[in-house]
């Protein structure tokens, strides 16, 4: 009885798989969900004011940058990884924002009513978040011998989340960049070390 049922469950993914309308209203249902549980947050003046600064301070990666230009200052050693970060961010930003988003050209999420505060409205494709993929890379590379990581990954594990609060992107958007952003520093990380 085990048996039959995985070959059917194997059967329905690879069903599944193999049709991409089927795969579009999944993502859709999923973004649908994640979007309504953020909903009660988009009531709360201390998510907007925390969600919409981290998503403002993050563009152009200008929050990366600038913790980097700080570690820099600390020692000879962290400026020399401070700086490999810098480069990491700049390259990823063309990779993601040049590259990847040219290949899909995804809507980004609407927005109805005035917004609480203040917020850039990009006009490139929703999908991957560029805001995403830089925060796993900076934390990656920022991280390197550094007591300050878990800073780094409070500040991504913010700004990611940030983009579906503010609806400037879908939450598989912001999966997506994950693991875009997780993608690329490993294989800059291994470019640079060869």
């Amino acid at each position: 009885m085990d048996r039959s049922m995985n070959k059917l469950s194997a059967k329905e993914l690879a069903d599944f798989l193999n049709n991409p309308e089927s795969m579009r209203k999944a993502v859709e249902q999923f973004d649908s969900k994640i979007d309504n549980l953020f909903e009660p947050l988009r009531q709360n003046v201390w998510f907007n004011r925390l969600f919409y600064s981290a998503s403002a301070m993050a563009d152009h990666s200008i929050i990366w940058f600038l913790l980097a230009a700080i570690k820099a200052l600390r020692s000879e050693e962290q400026a020399k990884l401070a700086k490999r970060a810098a480069l990491a961010l700049a390259v990823e930003s063309v990779v993601v924002n040049m590259g990847v988003k040219s290949i899909f050209r995804r809507d980004r999420p609407t927005y109805s009513g005035e917004r609480p505060m203040p917020l850039r409205q990009p006009l490139t494709s929703s999908f991957p978040s560029g805001h995403s993929s830089a925060a796993v890379c900076a934390f990656i590379f920022l991280s390197e011998n550094d007591p300050f990581a878990p800073l780094y990954f409070l500040m991504a594990l913010i700004i990611a989340p940030s983009r579906i609060h503010v609806k400037i992107h879908h939450a598989s958007d912001v999966i997506g960049g994950l693991i875009v952003g997780w993608t690329f520093a490993k294989l800059f990380r291994s470019l640079l070390r060869n």
